[in-house]
């Protein structure tokens, strides 16, 4: 793993801050001594609740992938992605697809950054913080930054494709 020796990011999402303007995110990306792969683990190092934390997703749908954003708490209903992108069948994707396709490994991914451009899907219930946090390109890193403003940069639509508990 290779990360930008200022923020600890991966150097291709360090990367994409900057073309993006947001050059004030790489002094505020946290590295942790232990991995944060999953969103309990992100969430218990940062101290917030679960929800705080955007994940980011690659499933394929009809073999094409895509992003999905949605909170630490919750779980994508593929359901609900087969419906939103009308599409006849979605699976999560594998490891290889997701690193082909982001360029980072899985507990790593960003929402935004990627080495290509695909359809990104972010749920609602992103929009219920003021804050939340992704990864910054390692499974050690993430990044604080206002949901809005994320789901802009990610360039998602916003969508209902979390999991209803009964």
């Amino acid at each position: 793993m290779t990360t930008s020796a200022a923020s600890g990011a991966h150097p291709r999402f360090a990367e994409a801050l900057r073309a993006s303007g947001l050059d004030d995110l790489i002094a505020r990306i946290r590295r942790f001594p232990e991995a944060t792969r999953t969103a309990a683990e992100a969430a218990a190092a940062i101290g917030c609740e679960p929800s705080r934390i955007c994940k980011s997703l690659i499933f394929a749908a009809d073999d094409v992938p895509v992003l999905v954003l949605v909170d630490g708490a919750s779980r994508v209903d593929v359901e609900l992605v087969r419906g939103e992108l009308g599409a006849e069948k979605v699976t999560r994707a594998d490891a290889a697809v997701v690193r082909e396709t982001t360029g980072y490994a899985i507990g790593g991914v960003p929402p935004f950054g990627h080495r290509t451009r695909t359809r990104v899907l972010a749920d609602r219930s992103l929009l219920a913080h003021d804050v939340v946090w992704a990864a910054a390109g390692t499974p050690y890193t993430v990044f604080p930054m206002d949901p809005r403003t994320l789901v802009a940069h990610a360039g998602a639509t916003l969508v209902d494709v979390r999991e209803r508990t009964a």
